[in-house]
């Protein structure tokens, strides 16, 4: 589950294991602003110690929705290349093995642009450091300007970065079904896993953002809703948790917490269909 950081680092691990998750999701900053966490050494080192005793794992950070590696707008590239670095860094530095990252809006100056943007942000930010975690490329539902709502953006992109080991695959299913590819059927969730495998590789899949979507099928509506209530519905999360392409992965719910227990009914009902 992606949980709070309100509080601290080892308040998020008590809200996940609460939930009685193996692996959880946090923000690497508020996602809306640019200030960093500031963490001392003793916070960090008694997060490490909880975690391991709390057997919770894999760790995932989320980088905020204000990066923007495929911006034409030079300021605001360059602070996103600078924040981009500061919290892979302080994903370092708390033992996360993942950071995902959306691929940012070329904001009307075309995919080709947007692309060769990205490609550029992220070699340089990996001459800047090398990573310990890894850094996860999330697809997107294709809204507005937004990369990575075709696969084939997802190629371009790992064609171009000189460090490849370095990079994998976030899939969100939500974004996934709304940019068009059908997963909700056996049928349509295997072609697209095929698609997938061809263009990308399923040994570059490494995380699920399980949600359902609020946005119908193509609809390019990036809206999360509660697992069975939206247009992929039970049946088709289902096989989307039983597949044998998936089943093995990392899970991270995303699911709206619009009420307190939210978050264990979501869990509960993912848990059920898994059988």
């Amino acid at each position: 589950m992606h949980v709070s950081i309100e509080g601290g680092l080892c308040e998020a691990l008590k809200r996940a294991k609460g939930l009685k998750c193996t692996a959880m999701q946090i923000f690497s900053r508020s996602p809306r602003n640019w200030k960093g966490l500031a963490l001392k050494a003793q916070d960090i080192q008694e997060f490490k110690r909880e975690r391991e005793r709390l057997n919770i794992f894999p760790l995932v950070v989320h980088a905020p929705y204000l990066i923007n590696l495929s911006s034409p707008d030079e300021g605001l590239y360059k602070k996103s290349i600078q924040s981009f670095v500061e919290d892979v860094e302080t994903a370092g530095r708390i033992g996360a093995e993942y950071f995902v990252t959306h691929l940012g809006s070329h904001r009307g100056k075309g995919e080709a642009f947007g692309i060769k943007r990205f490609i550029a942000a992220l070699n340089k930010i990996f001459e800047k450091i090398s990573p310990s975690p890894m850094v996860l490329l999330e697809t997107t539902a294709g809204s507005g300007d937004w990369l990575g709502y075709k696969f084939e953006h997802i190629r371009g992109i790992l064609n171009g970065i000189k460090k490849k080991d370095h990079v994998g695959i976030c899939f969100d299913t939500a974004h996934v079904y709304a940019s068009g590819y059908d997963i909700k059927t056996k049928k349509g969730l295997n072609s697209t896993l095929k698609d997938f495998d061809k263009l990308v590789g399923l040994d570059k899949l490494k995380v699920v953002h399980l949600n359902d979507s609020k946005g119908p099928f193509g609809s390019k509506v990036d809206r999360h809703e509660n697992i069975g209530k939206g247009y992929i519905g039970k049946p088709g999360i289902r096989l989307i948790l039983t597949h044998p392409d998936l089943k093995e992965l990392t899970f991270i719910l995303e699911t709206p917490k619009e009420t307190p227990d939210a978050d264990k009914k979501n869990l509960a009902l993912v848990r059920k269909l898994a059988g």
